[in-house]
Formats: structure tokens, C-alpha cells, sequence
């Protein structure tokens, strides 16, 4: 049996809410509830299926990469979008962030059979997100006001169980 797999950092649950407040808007507004199943994140290594029978393999790939780091702190800032008309996208913009871009490439190191290109974000708004409701959208988040942070600490292995589950985290260890 397939299960698909992805890795990626989470915010704290108090940004988890705020940006789902903006999730429940697109839905109940713009007829957008498929955006509602996944709690805010940004993805560092993109879903991938693979057989349950070698979910070892993944576990020890991931316990492979280097996370000797120092947890830093991600700035959100506003909103940006993917403006493709075929799946439209709506996020909360993270600043640019040369932590966050070691840490994705640590994750390539051992995940590198994808190739994607790390544009990080957090989704607010996709899939069931039609054009001209995206145009509507976005016309409304284009200019709308956002800006928090948070600390980044950890990276998560997440697996699909019907919802997306967290089945291993690795925690960031110091150098001295």
C-alpha cells in the first residue's frame, strides 16, 4: 500500500489560527474549502508516495539531515500569489531568509530524487480556488495587511492517514 510523505516546518498554533481565519474567508467568500484540510506550513521537501513497507527508509533518510542549527526566526509578511490560471495560489509571504534556504538545502541532501524549485510560502488559498475567484481574492489580499513571526526549532516528517499526521520530528542541536 501507497502512502504519500512530505516534509516541512509548522508555525506556532496561535499563527496556525490566524492564517486559518484567512482559510475560513476564502472558503465562506471565494467557494474555496480545500485550503481548510491542511494546517499552515511552509513544505521543504513536496509530498512523495511511497509503499508503507519502506517507511523505514524514509525515517532514517530523515534522521540523516544535518540540523546542527540554531533556530532562527521566519518574519510573514503580507501576501503574495501563484497567478496561473489553471490552479491559482494565494499565500502568506514569508520574508527572504538565508536560514530557511540552508535548512532546505540540508533537506535536499538526503531527499534529492524531486526535482521542484523552493519558492516558500504558506497556503492560504488553492485547488478548488477557481480563476475568477482567485482575481476576487486576491484583488481583496493583495494589499491586505499582515505581519508576524516565529521561531523555527524543528523540522517535520509528515504522512497522509486520510489528514496529513506528523510521524517524526527532528529538533535543531547547537554547535558549541
Amino acid at each position: 500500500m501507497k502512502k504519500m510523505y512530505f516534509i516541512a516546518i509548522y508555525p506556532s498554533e496561535e499563527i496556525i489560527k490566524e492564517i486559518g481565519a484567512f482559510k475560513k474567508d476564502l472558503a465562506v467568500s471565494y467557494g474555496n474549502s480545500k485550503a481548510l484540510k491542511n494546517e499552515a506550513h511552509i513544505t521543504l521537501f513536496p509530498p512523495f508516495s511511497r509503499e508503507l513497507e519502506l517507511e523505514e527508509d524514509i525515517h532514517i533518510a530523515f534522521q540523516k539531515i544535518n540540523t546542527t542549527l540554531s533556530p532562527f526566526e521566519i518574519e510573514l509578511n503580507g501576501f503574495g500569489s501563484f497567478a496561473n490560471p489553471k490552479n491559482p495560489v494565494i499565500f502568506v509571504h514569508p520574508e527572504d531568509n538565508v536560514h530557511l534556504t540552508d535548512l532546505h538545502n540540508r533537506v535536499k541532501q538526503q531527499f534529492n530524487f524531486a526535482k521542484y524549485s523552493f519558492t516558500p510560502h504558506m497556503t492560504v488559498g488553492y485547488r478548488d480556488l477557481t480563476w475568477e475567484n482567485y482575481l476576487k481574492a486576491w484583488e481583496k489580499y493583495e494589499h491586505k495587511e499582515y505581519k508576524t513571526k516565529f521561531l523555527v526549532d524543528k523540522i517535520l516528517l509528515l504522512r497522509h492517514d486520510g489528514k496529513w499526521v506528523s510521524i517524526a520530528e527532528k529538533l535543531f542541536t547547537e554547535t558549541m
